[in-house]
């Protein structure tokens, strides 16, 4: 296809402020689906994780046409924890569209996203979603825009972007705020605006391989842009790898895409976002030349993690009966798998060969690797999440982060407080809505896990927080922990309503009757500071005056529920998160009740 009839994009924006239906209503209304035809909601987001989360946590590529145009288009994530999706999806286009909820405005991701754009001299249209919001603020909206790109530093062609008001749920696009029956003034701008892509059309071929798929027949698919020339399917090609070494291969399947689905095709050109299989091994990163020309492209740089947590061999008194790979060879191939599809992790080995030190962006970053690795049939135990520090001119220093709070005005004094104990810095305050304040931090990612599910409850669940990564800087000390002790079962058995009833008056369970547990695991949480013992398998003595079955009469508070995000805030630096296909267990390092007694016995001496 010649190249002045291809546009390329990605759409960028804050979490959950419209990309994917935005994306869905474009698709719809080009003709990419049959009339007939039946399509699930937000159906980019074919992951179960991220149907479940209602969250994009892959970059998708897809492509509709417009009056003879081809509109390649990224569904990029807008959470931070996946930057390194955003950052290689960013170098395959030539535009982007930057979606801006019309109440919210400006957040942290929204800055983020747009940073990365205009650092690679992208072209911003600058779309307002959800002006059908009740008290939406749009013009407000695209002056915070425009604040945003003077701040971050935006050329003088950037700064002159173009705004288009939308609602991507009701499909329909304007250039004012009054709503219309379809999307065609964004079509239309996305032609007029975005430049077709720009390069050497003649040279030997070119690509840098932005994403993977897999297919059970073919193997490995390499997906990526052509920088330079032409390829042909069958062509013999060289891959150019982050090592320095060259190889050389044969393509087996050339595609181009079109709507939801991979086409096969005889030839691709300069410009296209093409997927090729039947190169061995290929990774992210590598760059797949002509087969005589092997000219490496620059290795996209990502940022680095910033968290990390020890991912072990599960050891607990029920490993291996739930998980189907359970062994360190099984964890060490996952691992090292995740790495070639997702360039933000780091895996590392440790002195023992059981334990695998893996880093991440953030806490949720991790917890989707967990999840996943779960419902692949892994059973393993991870550790606390911790901070990774950094020396800088001979001064340690750990990574801090912007935190915005957004929270109802009376609960304004508590977050105040809570962040203050935990040593962060406000920046700044402001009205946001009726009602609500927005509250920015300075503070320590270290000073920050476990600190969500702290502030729902002290919002009644109406407090939200988004963080963006602002730098290193010199370590402040200790900050508080987990301001609750754990309930640890006594020994192993299942847990009854008798021992149960007698445990809850010491905290909140997170089990219920008839569960099976061991010596060492947490059932619950102390309501004070310090760990206590508990016999929730304690069942009542049968005399001649009391009866078994009067346990009947002992009424139960419900256990609370715990999710993975959840546990992983919780954990202590002596416990340990086992993970298995069926359940998510918390429990002590050290399981049996006088060894631990003695270890902490001798830590407190120490101290």
């Amino acid at each position: 296809m010649d190249k002045e009839n291809i546009r390329n994009i990605a759409i960028i924006a804050h979490v959950d402020h419209g990309k994917t239906t935005l994306v869905d209503a474009m698709l719809k209304q080009s003709g990419t689906f049959r009339e007939n035809e039946v399509v699930a909601e937000r159906v980019m987001d074919s992951n179960d994780l991220e149907r479940e989360r209602g969250i994009t946590i892959l970059a998708k590529n897809t492509s509709l046409f417009y009056k003879g145009i081809k509109i390649n288009i990224v569904d990029t994530p807008g959470h931070a924890d996946f930057g390194g999706e955003v950052e290689r999806s960013l170098s395959m286009v030539d535009g982007v569209l930057l979606l801006v909820d019309a109440f919210e405005g400006c957040m942290p991701q929204t800055r983020f996203v747009l940073k990365k754009a205009l650092d690679l001299h992208l072209k911003p249209i600058v779309v307002v979603n959800k002006v059908d919001r009740p008290n939406a603020r749009p013009y407000e909206v695209v002056d915070e825009v425009l604040e945003l790109l003077i701040d971050l530093e935006a050329s003088d062609e950037q700064l002159d972007s173009p705004v288009i008001y939308a609602s991507g749920r009701d499909g329909w696009a304007s250039l004012t705020t009054d709503p219309t029956n379809d999307l065609k003034a964004l079509f239309d701008m996305i032609v007029e605006t975005i430049p077709s892509p720009q390069g050497d059309e003649e040279g030997p071929f070119q690509m840098s391989v932005s994403n993977i798929d897999y297919d059970e027949y073919t193997g490995r698919i390499a997906i990526g842009r052509i920088n330079r020339g032409k390829i042909s399917n069958k062509e013999n090609i060289s891959v150019c790898r982050q090592n320095g070494d060259i190889d050389h291969g044969k393509i087996s399947a050339l595609y181009t895409y079109e709507g939801l689905k991979k086409v096969p095709e005889e030839e691709a050109f300069f410009g296209d976002m093409i997927a090729i299989s039947g190169v061995t091994d290929i990774n992210i990163g590598d760059t797949i030349c002509a087969n005589d020309y092997p000219e490496a492209l620059p290795f996209i740089k990502v940022d680095q993690p910033v968290l990390s947590m020890n991912f072990s061999v599960n050891n607990s008194p029920f490993a291996g009966r739930e998980g189907q790979f359970v062994t360190s060879r099984h964890l060490r191939d996952r691992l090292f798998k995740e790495l070639e599809s997702n360039i933000s992790l780091k895996v590392e080995e440790t002195d023992s060969a059981d334990t695998y030190k893996v880093s991440g962006r953030g806490e949720l970053h991790l917890s989707v690797l967990i999840e996943n690795m779960r419902r692949q049939g892994y059973e393993f135990q991870v550790s606390k999440p911790n901070v990774i520090l950094k020396e800088i001119d001979g001064v340690e220093c750990e990574p801090y982060e912007l935190l915005f709070v957004d929270v109802p005005d009376e609960f304004t004094g508590t977050v105040i407080d809570k962040i203050l104990q935990r040593k962060g810095e406000m920046k700044d305050m402001h009205a946001v809505s009726r009602g609500y304040t927005r509250i920015k931090f300075l503070i320590s990612s270290r000073a920050l896990i476990g600190y969500r599910s702290e502030l729902l409850t002290d919002t009644k669940g109406n407090g939200v927080m988004n963080t963006l990564f602002d730098g290193y800087y010199p370590v402040k000390g200790s900050v508080p922990g987990r301001s609750r002790g754990a309930l640890v079962a006594w020994e192993t058995g299942e847990s009854v309503v008798y021992g149960l009833y007698n445990a809850q008056e010491r905290g909140d369970l997170f089990i219920d009757a008839g569960v099976k547990v061991y010596e060492g695991m947490v059932v619950g949480l102390n309501n004070k500071l310090g760990d206590i013992v508990v016999n929730v398998c304690k069942k009542k003595h049968v005399t001649n005056m009391r009866a078994s079955g009067s346990d009947e009469a002992l009424r139960l508070t419900p256990p609370r529920l715990m999710s993975l995000e959840r546990y992983l805030e919780l954990l202590d630096d002596d416990e340990l998160l086992e993970v298995t296909p069926d359940n998510l267990r918390m429990r002590k390092r050290i399981l049996d009740t006088e060894l631990r007694a003695k270890y902490n016995s001798q830590l407190n001496k120490k101290a």
